[in-house]
């Protein structure tokens, strides 16, 4: 059992939970995820890790409610336990494992929507630990749904957006990216964006106008988490290729968004799920299962 030592709600649609479990903190980096279960019957559920505490042995977690499960973890409470919490899986942010003078050497720039904060906060926390200054958006739809803004400004500079006008940039946050680029005349070598997946289509779309190479999360099309299920199929460049297991990062300009959307809108149903496995074949899983797919 994982204990939970802290459960707070962050905003109207987001929550936030503390969870021990020591051995996942030790070995742990930006960009890996966990699969959490709430009871023996319980669904797989993939999450982002948003913090770490090695010394303190502490994973944090952010997510919303999608589904029944998730909402039966949003009712947990701190003292309350999951029944699996299983990590670090997927693989880490690409910079973590580049020589740190190189990555030094570049300028960075962080782009959240909504809860895709969660997975950027670690990556910009560990800029900000090698002495590496980045730039920030974090956009929500409106100002009560902006999530972990203390804790962005204390690692980078940061600039909030909300669609709605309601606090910070009034817009989207492709909106900010111009106007730093084109008003303030500010160049980046890298752009890191994570949130929903037509939000990451958006950026990529503009970044790639703007001629910076692009990593995206495709945390937010995984369901099983090992590959078994074959949900976060998805097709980078020529290759195919599944969040759990390759990624979950992938190069932006290369994720075909489009194709990734309606898959996602069709494993929703029964139907669907029998046909793209029809259609795909051997290529419909991605390995853990003895299925080759990860070949």
């Amino acid at each position: 059992m994982y204990k939970i030592l802290k459960a707070e709600k962050l905003s109207a649609n987001s929550y936030l939970m503390d969870v021990e479990a020591p051995r996942i903190a030790k070995s742990c980096k930006p960009g890996q995820f966990i699969i959490a279960k709430t009871d023996e019957k319980g669904e797989r559920i993939p999450l982002t890790i948003c913090d770490y505490d090695r010394e303190k042995g502490i994973i944090t977690i952010v997510f919303q409610p999608v589904g029944a499960s998730t909402e039966k973890m949003s009712k947990l409470q701190a003292g309350d336990s999951f029944r699996d919490f299983t990590g670090p899986l997927g693989q880490p942010s690409e910079f973590v494992n580049e020589d740190i003078e190189e990555v030094k050497k570049k300028k960075y720039l962080f782009v959240a929507g909504g809860v895709g904060a969660a997975p950027v906060y670690p990556q910009v926390k560990w800029m900000h630990e090698h002495g590496i200054e980045v730039d920030v958006i974090v956009g929500a739809r409106t100002k009560d749904l902006v999530i972990l803004e203390e804790e962005m400004k204390a690692v980078g500079n940061l600039t909030i957006a909300t669609d709605d006008g309601s606090y910070g940039f009034n817009g989207m946050v492709t909106g900010v990216i111009e106007d730093l680029v084109k008003n303030q005349g500010k160049k980046y070598d890298v752009c890191v964006a994570i949130g929903p997946m037509i939000m990451m289509k958006f950026v990529c779309k503009l970044t790639k106008e703007l001629e910076i190479p692009t990593i995206v999360s495709l945390n937010p099309i995984m369901v099983d988490g090992t590959g078994m299920c074959g949900a976060c199929r998805v097709v980078v460049g020529d290759e195919v290729k599944f969040a759990c297991v390759d990624g979950p990062e992938f190069d932006g300009h290369k994720v075909d968004f489009d194709q990734a959307m309606k898959r996602q809108l069709m494993y929703k149903t029964e139907e669907g799920r029998a046909l793209l496995k029809l259609r795909e074949g051997d290529t419909h899983q991605g390995g853990g299962c003895g299925c080759g797919g990860d070949k």
